[in-house]
């Protein structure tokens, strides 16, 4: 009886942590620092996309390197892989990303969400290196695994919003800007459906983008400084940097010239500082 209690302890326990790590990563507390210690390849999982979302990549990278040592192979493997690419991709590293999304491919073998993660960080990857046919191919592929692959629900709204984020980018470099707004109003519709206020945010950062591509500066100012006041509020440090080198572009009335490329300098240099290496410009 008393072993029986204590198995029931550390199992509560061990779903209490991974609670907490799913809401810190794909959930409404995207800013929570510091998180608990991870226990399971899939609390380590968890974790590295937590910390790398509010730019704390060093965390990341050690959580992301102790969960391929621990599962060399299989789902998991792959998606430490893609997550890995993801964040080298964040920091403009797109070729050596490829390198790790191509290796995530070769890992996910027949599961349906580590193929098509991988395949749409390939689909970045590609459009990041001016490949936009390969890019558009590769989201083809992308969507026929999720078309067959019957997916839990929060897993397919995951990806499907990391989908229409690189549609959405492969339109804009493709001169499709009425395309781009069309798939980054869809991301950011269905990242309010899905509960995760990071990715509610990245939507919201990828529609300001297209709006900008389409000739609306205006709407996609409102829609930026919106989503600023959001990661201040959360601790977004990538999304921050990023929004603040989109307002410096297109003006800002609630944040002046200054105040934007401060914000932008301080956010380089915490992610500096947190493990983040920029890819030369």
């Amino acid at each position: 009886m008393q072993e029986t209690r204590h198995a029931s302890s550390t199992d509560m326990a061990i779903e209490s942590i991974e609670s907490r790590l799913a809401d810190a990563a794909f959930g409404s507390s995207p800013g929570s620092w510091p998180l608990p210690t991870a226990t399971t390849p899939r609390q380590l999982w968890l974790r590295a996309v937590a910390a790398g979302g509010q730019g704390r990549y060093g965390s990341a990278y050690t959580d992301l390197e102790l969960l391929r040592r621990r599962v060399p192979a299989g789902r998991l493997a792959s998606l430490a892989h893609s997550t890995h690419g993801s964040f080298l991709r964040q920091l403009g590293w797109h070729t050596l990303a490829r390198g790790w999304d191509g290796h995530a491919m070769a890992l996910a073998e027949a599961d349906p969400e580590a193929r098509a993660d991988a395949l749409i960080g390939l689909a970045a990857d590609a459009l990041g290196i001016g490949r936009f046919a390969v890019s558009a191919t590769l989201l083809t592929r992308a969507d026929a695994v999720l078309d067959a692959a019957g997916l839990p629900a929060d897993v397919a709204n995951r990806l499907a919003v990391r989908r229409g984020w690189v549609a959405a980018e492969l339109a804009m470099f493709s001169g499709e800007a009425a395309t781009a707004v069309d798939c980054a109003q869809e991301a950011a519709e269905l990242a309010r459906a899905g509960g995760s206020a990071r990715h509610q945010v990245k939507s919201e950062v990828v529609l300001a983008a297209a709006l900008c591509s389409a000739g609306t500066a205006e709407r996609a100012r409102g829609v930026g400084e919106e989503a600023m006041a959001t990661t201040g509020r959360l601790d977004l440090i990538p999304l921050r940097w990023a929004l603040a080198c989109l307002l410096i572009d297109i003006g800002s009335v609630t944040f002046s010239t200054r105040q934007l490329r401060e914000i932008r300098d301080i956010c380089a240099d915490q992610i500096r500082r947190a493990g983040g290496t920029w890819r030369p410009a």
